[in-house]
């Protein structure tokens, strides 16, 4: 545990060293003298300062330590090391020094989840890694928008992985010790040797899913290129066409989850989504997002879009979830941000939301490149969509052999 001084401590922790004093005489902090702090006072000091302004007393506080009902002890062990303080220099500081305009500096605090910060607010020690990187990609040319994107991806990302880990470790390890009776302030001590056991193993599996997840996103980049590569030297011939956008929903499921309350949403949200994951990785697609009741899906292979928009409303239907439905266009789209976008993106949806129960609708644009695989088509003929101009021709996708059912009079 490193040593601090009393004004390393509320320099990191960004308070005035008035109020270091504050704490020790409350007896929050225990130094042993002037310059026996540690760096676990640091983050005692931040994580008080923050429970203050959230409105939670100081003396409150302070009378609970004393009674044992709170403990902030917890804070002195390792997984807590990787928290970092603020540092000396300030955000006009590293503008001046680095040419990194201040926005782009806001967009760094912002993805650690803090708010818009001041050119005088002091940077913190883990923000200087984010500040190298964005450095280093102004210096190679990259344009502003483009880092900004890559810094709120990261952030958005993470930030539900964070979350997700707080809400299992508080039901797999905190509830169950509160359970048994033990006061909040042994609770708070007891998991933390847990925490710190579990903190690095949790830190190397993240880096192996994302490892993982940059091997298929690069290898799909690389075929990619070597595809357009070949095509234009004339010795390729696409086997796909435009890629498919499809949207998937589950009808009855905003009055299922009204009757039946927000843990049966959830569980029902997770069945949906181990479903489409397996569905769509099984024919070459990614599931780009999740909308409650509903998914929507990137293919480059139009007819694989198909065939996993049939497997999955089959699936459905024997899983115990609501009816699925599908809407499927193909055409050019436009990717920002992890997201697709543009006529291709709202087309599909608008042909979900035209679909019935157990039906996967599809664009005449759909059944002129897909052929084979076992698949027909029949028609439904022109339909007026809400929100798209002139009537489209949609068609009900079937595997070969399925009879047709009752015309369409859904909208």
């Amino acid at each position: 545990m490193d040593e601090c001084s009393r004004d390393e401590v509320a320099s990191k922790a960004g308070v005035e060293p008035g109020y270091v004093d504050g704490l020790v005489v409350l007896g929050i902090l225990k130094p042993g003298g002037e310059a026996d702090f540690s760096s676990g006072d640091v983050r005692k000091t931040r994580w008080i300062r923050s429970l203050e302004r959230a409105g939670i007393p100081l003396d409150g506080m302070a009378a609970a330590i004393r009674e044992g009902a709170l403990s902030f002890s917890f804070l002195e062990v390792s997984a807590f090391d990787r928290f970092s303080g603020l540092t000396a220099t300030t955000f006009q500081q590293v503008t001046r020094e680095t040419g990194i305009p201040f926005e782009i500096l806001s967009v760094v605090r912002e993805a650690f989840g803090h708010s818009e910060p001041s050119p005088q607010d002091h940077v913190r020690e883990d923000e200087l890694s984010v500040i190298e990187a964005v450095e280093f990609q102004l210096s190679k040319g990259f344009r502003p928008i483009v880092i900004e994107r890559w810094l709120r991806v990261y952030a958005d990302s993470l930030r539900r992985v964070a979350e997700t880990e707080t809400d299992w470790y508080g039901s797999e390890v905190m509830a169950p010790l509160l359970e048994t009776g033990m006061p909040e302030g042994e609770v708070l001590d007891s998991q933390a040797a847990l925490g710190s056991d579990l903190a690095p193993l949790s830190e190397r599996a993240l880096l192996a899913i994302y490892h993982g997840q940059q091997e298929q996103s690069w290898t799909k980049a690389f075929v990619e290129n070597v595809e357009e590569a070949l095509d234009r030297a004339g010795l390729y011939t696409p086997l796909h066409g435009p890629p498919a956008v499809s949207f998937l929903d589950l009808t009855g499921y905003t009055r299922l989850t009204e009757e039946q309350g927000d843990e049966a949403a959830a569980d029902l949200a997770e069945r949906l989504r181990s479903l489409v994951r397996q569905t769509s990785r099984e024919h070459e697609g990614e599931s780009v997002k999740f909308l409650g009741d509903g998914v929507m899906f990137y293919f480059r292979k139009p007819s694989q879009s198909v065939l996993a928009a049939l497997d999955m409303v089959e699936r459905a239907a024997t899983q115990s979830l609501p009816p699925a439905r599908v809407g499927i266009h193909v055409g050019p789209v436009i990717f920002q941000e992890g997201d697709y976008f543009g006529r291709t993106v709202n087309l599909a949806a608008r042909i979900a939301e035209y679909s019935r129960p157990g039906e996967v609708l599809v664009s005449r644009e759909v059944v002129e490149l897909v052929s084979g695989d076992d698949l027909t088509f029949s028609e439904i003929g022109p339909v007026a969509l809400k929100g798209v101009a002139g009537a489209v021709h949609l068609y009900r996708a079937l595997r070969e052999g399925r009879s047709d059912g009752t015309p369409n009079v859904g909208g």
